[in-house]
C-alpha cells in the first residue's frame, strides 16, 4: 500500500506560493497558479495538483524554458472577443486572466470569447468554467498540449491530450462539471501510475507497431522521444469509436491555434535540435451568460432536473448507483475538506527538494 501523509490543504497552498515566489513569480501571481494546484488536490484531480509543481512549473522555469514574469498581450479586442499573446509566462495566470476577460465581455454582451497563443500548462481545465458558473454562466475551455496522442489509424504522437471541458450552473450543492482529455488517457495519470509502481491499462498506449503497451516508466519516455503514443478517446482504431475522440482533439488543436495564429501539432513538442525550449501552448475560453437567454433560476432547475433523472435512471446489474459529471469531484471534496492533500512518496521526496534548494526554511513536513 502507498505510503501517503495528509497535509492540511493550506498549509500546501502556502508552501506552493512561496516556492513560486522563491523561483521568481510575482506573489500575486504565485497566488492564483497555488490556487490552481489546490483546487485539483481538493477535486481530487491528484494528477494536476501539487505533484505537478516540480516537474511541470519548477523544474521548467528553472530549466528557462518558461518565464516566471507573464507578459500578459492583448493582441487584439472586440466588445465580444480578445486575441492574447501570452509570450510562455506562467500557464495559469496567463489563462486566469483571459478566461476573467471572457466573463467579462459575456456579462455585458451576452457572450465571451478569448483565445490564447504562447502561453504554458494552464493546469486543471475545469479550473476556468468554475469560475464563470460561480458569476452565473456557462463556461467552456480547451488547449493543445505537447504532441502525445496518435491519430485513428497512425501510431505517431501528433496531437496532445486536448481536454474540451464545460462547467454549467445547477441547482444543487455542484454545478455539472466535465473535465476530461479527448484521449483513453493523460500524461498525468500515467505519471501517477509511474508513482504508483503500477502497469498501464491495455489499450492506453501504443507502440509503433499499433501493439498495446503497459510499460509505465519506458511509456513516459517513448512518449517524448516518439516511440509511443496515447490513443485518442475511443481507443485504438474503429470498434470503439475511437475517431470521436479523435475528432474532438482536432476541434480542441484548431481553436488553440488557428484563432490566435498559434504553434500546433509538432511544433509544441518542447524540443528543438534536442533542446529544451518553451512549449508555446494555446488556450481558448468562452463564457455564457444565461440571464441572456432565459431565467438564471429556471436554467439550473431544468439542469438538475435533468442531471437527477440521469442518476434515478435504471442501474446496471450489481452497480450501486449512476453518477453525473462534477458528482465525484464533490464528494471527495466533502471526504478531504478536513483531512487535506495526499502527499505520495514520491511527491514528499519533491517537496523536501524544493524546499531545500530555495531555503524554505520554515517548512517542516511530518514525514521527514
Amino acid at each position: 500500500m502507498e505510503d501517503l501523509t495528509w497535509l492540511e490543504f493550506s498549509f500546501v497552498e502556502k508552501f506552493i506560493v512561496e516556492v513560486f515566489k522563491k523561483i521568481g513569480v510575482p506573489e500575486p501571481d504565485a497566488k492564483i497558479c497555488a490556487d490552481v494546484l489546490i483546487t485539483a488536490d481538493k477535486l481530487g484531480i491528484d494528477s494536476h495538483g501539487v505533484n505537478r509543481l516540480k516537474p511541470i512549473y519548477y523544474d521548467r522555469i528553472k530549466a528557462g524554458i518558461q518565464n516566471a514574469v507573464t507578459n500578459f498581450e492583448i493582441v487584439r479586442e472586440t466588445p465580444t472577443t480578445a486575441v492574447i499573446d501570452g509570450h510562455d509566462g506562467m500557464g495559469m495566470v496567463i489563462a486566469a486572466r483571459a478566461n476573467q476577460m471572457a466573463i467579462d465581455k459575456a456579462r455585458e454582451l451576452g457572450l465571451g470569447m478569448v483565445a490564447v497563443r504562447n502561453s504554458t500548462h494552464y493546469g486543471i481545465a475545469g479550473y476556468y468554467p468554475l469560475k464563470a458558473v460561480e458569476q452565473g454562466m456557462i463556461g467552456i475551455t480547451g488547449t493543445n498540449a505537447r504532441p502525445s496522442v496518435a491519430p485513428t489509424f497512425g501510431v505517431e504522437n501528433m496531437l496532445g491530450t486536448n481536454p474540451l471541458t464545460f462547467g454549467i450552473p445547477t441547482d444543487e450543492e455542484f454545478p455539472f462539471l466535465l473535465d476530461c482529455a479527448t484521449s483513453v488517457s493523460q500524461r498525468g495519470k500515467i505519471e501517477v501510475y509511474e508513482r504508483l509502481g503500477k502497469d498501464l491499462p491495455p489499450g492506453w498506449v501504443i507502440d509503433q507497431e499499433g501493439n498495446s503497451r503497459s510499460d509505465t516508466v519506458q511509456v513516459l519516455d517513448d512518449l517524448v522521444t516518439g516511440k509511443a503514443a496515447l490513443t485518442p478517446l475511443g481507443g485504438i482504431g474503429e470498434e470503439g469509436a475511437g475517431y470521436k475522440g479523435y475528432g474532438y482533439a482536432t476541434v480542441v488543436e484548431i481553436l488553440s491555434a488557428a484563432l490566435q495564429s498559434g504553434p500546433f501539432l509538432k511544433m509544441l513538442s518542447g524540443l528543438s535540435g534536442g533542446k529544451k525550449v518553451p512549449y508555446h501552448l494555446g488556450h481558448f475560453f468562452i463564457a455564457i451568460n444565461i440571464s441572456f437567454f432565459t431565467e438564471l433560476d429556471e436554467f439550473k432547475k431544468i439542469t438538475g432536473e435533468i442531471l437527477r433523472a440521469l442518476r434515478a435512471s435504471r442501474k446496471a446489474p450489481g452497480q450501486p448507483r449512476i453518477y453525473t459529471a462534477g458528482e465525484k469531484e464533490y464528494e471527495t471534496w466533502l471526504s478531504r475538506k478536513n483531512r487535506g492533500v495526499p502527499i505520495n512518496r514520491s511527491v514528499q521526496k519533491e517537496m523536501i527538494a524544493m524546499r531545500d534548494e530555495t531555503g524554505l526554511a520554515e517548512f517542516t513536513f511530518p514525514f521527514e
